[in-house]
């Protein structure tokens, strides 16, 4: 049959990026990335100008057409592989990214009379600004004993489909209405390559309460929330839904020649970002867990049985790997945290040092921080920038250092920060175990375990465990283009199942991180003391970040 190839287009918060892969071995050829051109809109409308108001994170559709248009093209161009070698696509995308669409699928933002609407534009999925609207599905459902609540850990989020949807029906009224649908982008970009407006079973799992066996919520349900909302899965959730390793459709003539490729070439279902990492790492056994680690970190886990944890962001069925449940929990905060510290807190003299030295900032700081014995600083941090996803779901946290003092470093707060994502990483990790869900093997892949080793080398002392890095550094785009090989089926030279492309395709280095008995003793007590302050002021017993927050609303609002 020759060589055959598989295109996977990863789709991050800032860029998005293309792999083309050699099917046979899983041997990357060529990647190419689109930095956004609109980036994240989080301040003003482009265009207008129009501000935002606090806790929005919009971007702009066509800059996914762009990844499309200028990497696609371009990653056939350095591999030199033939279009008609390429077998398959597959798409990942960060969840719930959504946007308002009309019949046609095409964005609201693009019509003039909606260009200087907030609401009609994508909401990115660290959009927090429909906190009110997730309270209020978390408070009616558990009132009504809706079982899917407990599948999601007993709360829901404000970064999901729902609250979403729901602000803009309370907030622009004219949006909703004109809405023909709420489409993942990552669905809306397969719509875009294929006409079929079909929804991955991942993102609708995952991110709008969609059950294998159940379906959607209820009309009551959603009834009980707003009487407008009575009919909303069959108007704004209409669709299909269809499973991981499905073929979603083919590439269109007009997608074809946007892309450089063959018409009817297999288009698999779209998959989330971080969940596209587990196969890609290798992981398709019950008990593994995969730590997506990039500007926030994305814990999946795999595992033969369904147990509902408090505080896990969901467990589906099929979700990740077919024939096992997967559960996905996360930290909404990690590379952008450390992004922050280094962008905003540090001195001059930093700067001028790592200048003299040939280091990045991040290189800088990580040389110091790593001369440092785990405690040696005297300072504790809650990992809560970005507010807690797993286990205490709550946008409206925020984070904190205890311990600072007059001598207190630059390095020393860098390294503080790097343990407060360990912790935090460990309190999911310890919540799953309580909860009967074994955690046997950790993997990690993204961009942060391929630069830093300290902070690796923190997360296994913190956790106790080995962890295993993904060979690949290009993790979700490699897992993408193996679910591309999976629509493309055996018979055009791909696989007929996800855990056979991984067996072929994905690979982890041979070099592991492995926890020193001594540092994990210093973190134990540590960690003790994380878990103190993550129940004071995450479990209300002390309020003072939220009321911060509401003074905070109530002097912008002024």
């Amino acid at each position: 049959m020759g060589k055959r190839y598989a295109i996977g287009v990863d789709y991050g918060t800032e860029s998005g990026r293309a792999v083309i892969v050699d099917v046979d071995n899983g041997e990357e050829l060529a990647v190419h990335v689109t930095p956004y051109p609109h980036g994240v809109i989080d301040e003003r409308l482009p265009g207008s100008g129009k501000p935002l108001e606090p806790n929005w994170a919009l971007q702009h559709p066509d800059d996914y057409m762009e990844v499309l248009r200028r990497s696609v093209p371009e990653v056939l161009r350095i591999s030199g592989v033939d279009p008609a070698q390429v077998i398959g696509i597959g798409i990942d995308f960060t969840a719930c990214t959504m946007l308002p669409v009309d019949e046609d699928g095409n964005p609201l933002c693009d019509q003039e009379a909606y260009r200087d609407e907030p609401h009609a534009y994508v909401k990115l999925w660290k959009h927090h600004a429909a906190q009110d609207e997730a309270n209020r599905i978390n408070e009616t459902a558990e009132a009504r004993g809706e079982l899917f609540l407990s599948r999601y850990g007993g709360k829901t989020s404000s970064e999901w489909m729902v609250a979403k949807a729901w602000q803009i029906m309370n907030e622009a009224p004219e949006v909703y209405e004109a809405a023909d649908r709420f489409m993942e982008a990552a669905d809306w970009t397969v719509l875009q390559l294929t006409g079929n407006p079909v929804r991955s079973s991942c993102g609708a799992g995952y991110k709008a309460f969609w059950h294998k066996a159940d379906g959607y919520p209820s009309p009551d349900f959603f009834k009980a929330l707003d009487p407008k909302l009575e009919r909303f899965v069959e108007t704004k959730l209409a669709g299909d839904v269809v499973s991981l390793g499905t073929k979603a459709g083919e590439l269109t003539a007009e997608a074809a020649d946007m892309l450089g490729l063959r018409a009817g070439t297999a288009v698999a279902a779209s998959i989330i970002d971080a969940h596209a990492g587990v196969p890609g790492t290798g992981a398709v056994r019950s008990g593994q867990m995969v730590m997506a680690m990039g500007t926030s970190l994305c814990h999946m886990l795999l595992s033969d049985k369904e147990i509902h944890a408090e505080g896990i962001s969901g467990v589906v069925e099929d979700g990740i790997i077919p024939g096992l449940y997967g559960y996905e929990a996360g930290q909404p905060a990690v590379g952008d945290l450390f992004g922050w510290f280094v962008d905003h807190q540090v001195p001059g003299y930093v700067l001028e040092a790592a200048a003299s030295e040939g280091l990045s900032v991040h290189g800088w700081l990580e040389r110091r921080a790593a001369e440092l014995k785990p405690g040696e600083h005297g300072l504790l941090a809650l990992d809560w920038w970005n507010g807690n996803r797993s286990v205490l779901v709550d946008a409206d946290l925020s984070g904190m250092i205890v311990g600072l003092t007059l001598q207190t470093k630059p390095e020393e707060i860098y390294r503080s920060l790097l343990e407060a994502t360990a912790f935090g990483t460990r309190k999911i990790i310890d919540t799953f175990e309580a909860a009967g869900v074994e955690v046997n093997e950790l993997f990690a892949c993204g961009g942060l375990p391929q630069r830093n080793r300290l902070l690796m080398q923190i997360y296994a002392d913190v956790t106790g465990r080995e962890i295993k890095i993904a060979a690949s550094t290009q993790t979700p785009a490699l897992g993408a283009a193996m679910f591309g090989a999976v629509a493309a089926g055996a018979e055009r030279g791909g696989y007929d199942s996800i855990a056979e492309a991984a067996a072929k395709m994905a690979h982890v280095r041979e070099e592991t991180y492995l926890p020193n008995a001594a540092n994990k003793a210093v973190y134990d007590e540590l960690y003790a003391a994380y878990n103190r302050l993550h129940d004071l002021f995450g479990r209300g017993g002390c309020q003072v970040m939220k009321e911060l927050l509401s003074i905070k609303r109530l002097q912008s609002e002024a």
